[in-house]
Parts: C-alpha cells; sequence; structure tokens
C-alpha cells in the first residue's frame, strides 16, 4: 500500500527555510507563514542559520533592528540581527539610483542607515561587548539605505521571532560613502530624512538610533558570537532604522538626503526569478 506523506507539523529549521529560500529565489510571495510560528528568539535564530546555510550566496555582514518594547518584555531582547549576503549589497555614488527588486505580495520597505564597516576580526569567543569596545573594532561609518524585504508581507505583524526567520527581514543594503571623522561628531549632526514618492515619511539620524549606532553594533558583536558566527575584519553592520521603516511599493522612488547635502536615491523594481537552485542543490 502506498504511504500518504503526513502533512508538516513540526518546526524543523530546515522545513521552513527551504520554504522561505525558495520563495525568496523565486521571487514568489507567500500567503502566509511557510510552518508552525517560531515560539522563541532562540527557534528562530535556529531557522535563520538553516536558510543561511540554504542560500547560494556567503555573509558579508548583519543588520540590527530594533524589536519594539511590548515584543522586547515578551522576548526577552530589544534587538535582532539578520544576514547581509553579497549580492545583495550595491555600493552606491551620492545621487545614484539604484533598483531595489520587491517582490510582488510581499513586504517591501526603505530604512535610512548608518552603516559600520569593521577593521578588526573580534575575538571569537567574546560576548560581553560594551559600545565603546565595539568602536575599536570599526574602520568607519557609512551611510546607506537597508532595503527591508519578505516573500510574506505580514512578516512584521508577526513578531520578532518571525522577523528574525526570515533573514531578519533584508533584502538588501545599498551602501553610501563614509562619514569623515564620524568619533569626533555628535550623534544629533548625523541627521537624515525620507522621502517616498516625492513626500517626507520620516526623519531622524543617528541620535534615533536606541543608545546609538554603537550600542546596535555591540549587540550584534555579542548575539552573532553567541550563535557561533563571530564576525571579521570587513564585514558590515546596519545599525538600524533611523527615520523609521517605510513602506514601498513596485515603481515607487525613494530617497534619503543626509546631513551635509549626500542624497541617495532608489527605485523599487518586480522581482524576477533568480534561476538559482538553494545550496543543497535540490530543486524548489
Amino acid at each position: 500500500m502506498n504511504s500518504v506523506p503526513a502533512p508538516v507539523s513540526s518546526a524543523a529549521p530546515i522545513e521552513v527555510a527551504r520554504r522561505f529560500v525558495c520563495a525568496r529565489l523565486g521571487a514568489r510571495a507567500l500567503a502566509e507563514y511557510p510552518g508552525p510560528l517560531p515560539t522563541s528568539l532562540d527557534e528562530a535564530y535556529a531557522r535563520q542559520d538553516a536558510a543561511i546555510e540554504l542560500w547560494p550566496d556567503h555573509v558579508v555582514g548583519w543588520k540590527v533592528g530594533k524589536i519594539p518594547q511590548a515584543w522586547a518584555d515578551i522576548v526577552g531582547e530589544e534587538r535582532l540581527v539578520g544576514p547581509i549576503f553579497a549580492r545583495h549589497v550595491q555600493p552606491q555614488l551620492p545621487d545614484q539610483c539604484l533598483a531595489l527588486p520587491v517582490i510582488e505580495g510581499g513586504f517591501a520597505a526603505v530604512e535610512a542607515e548608518y552603516i559600520f564597516v569593521l577593521k578588526y576580526s573580534p575575538p571569537v569567543d567574546k560576548t560581553d561587548w560594551t559600545p565603546e569596545e565595539a568602536a575599536g573594532c570599526v574602520g568607519e561609518l557609512r551611510i546607506g539605505i537597508e532595503f527591508a524585504g519578505s516573500p510574506l508581507a505580514t512578516i512584521n505583524h508577526l513578531g520578532p521571532a518571525v522577523v528574525v526567520s526570515d533573514f531578519g527581514n533584508n533584502a538588501g543594503l545599498l551602501l553610501g560613502p563614509a562619514v569623515s571623522d564620524w568619533q569626533a561628531q555628535s550623534l544629533e549632526s548625523l541627521s537624515c530624512e525620507t522621502f517616498v514618492g516625492g513626500l517626507l515619511v520620516g526623519r531622524g539620524g543617528a541620535a534615533s538610533i536606541s543608545g546609538g549606532p554603537l550600542a546596535a553594533l555591540a549587540f550584534a558583536l555579542n548575539r552573532c558570537a553567541r550563535r557561533g558566527r563571530a564576525l571579521v575584519a570587513g564585514d558590515l553592520v546596519s545599525t538600524g532604522a533611523s527615520t523609521g521603516i517605510h513602506d514601498i511599493g513596485i515603481g515607487e522612488h525613494a530617497r534619503v538626503e543626509f546631513a551635509g547635502g549626500v542624497v541617495l536615491p532608489c527605485v523599487a523594481e518586480r522581482a524576477l526569478p533568480r534561476g538559482l537552485l538553494p545550496r543543497d542543490g535540490l530543486p524548489c
């Protein structure tokens, strides 16, 4: 007698990871979360780790996101991290308009970012970084735009564990120029404004990031080291949405105007299937 496959009912990391990875590679939206919801951040990071191993690219950095206080009280952490992949990083010159590949029916947003580039590889076993210690690892601070994106339109409504499980809701990074003499500048002087569709949708800057960008860097160093994914020299750390998270639709233009007159524009375009397989070589 032929057996009938049982429905997926476990929360095995690889099952959910493969569904997210295949949806991203195929530029296909997901109508609902592809499995049982993760019940903890540790479970969510296990799914993220499984997806990283499946994704056909290598990690060159991490995005840091702030967890809303109501959720932070539940999950026990104030921030989360997600991987940034090499082919998702687009170096950007001022006034150069770059494209963001949006999965139709999924989630897409832009975030004004301050991004550290590490000069030194941190010790792999150190998990108690302070912001002051983290500063010693930094080579430069850059401005840029995080492209927050997922096949799952409701990702941000389902809580931080769901966000973590799908690459931290990251789909790319536009890497702008360096901030000169950043350590001598006040956080308040590092300001920016975000526009979508020509309208001002957010105003803030480095001072808007809880504890400042170095606190976000310290969190990334600690969280990644505890997972066995210590950062290395050259890695990027995008420190958080400094003007908020701003939805963007296919065909819409956005720009971030940073202090000093630097403008980084971008446009959302419909994502196309990548024509790639997961790293295990199995078809989606």
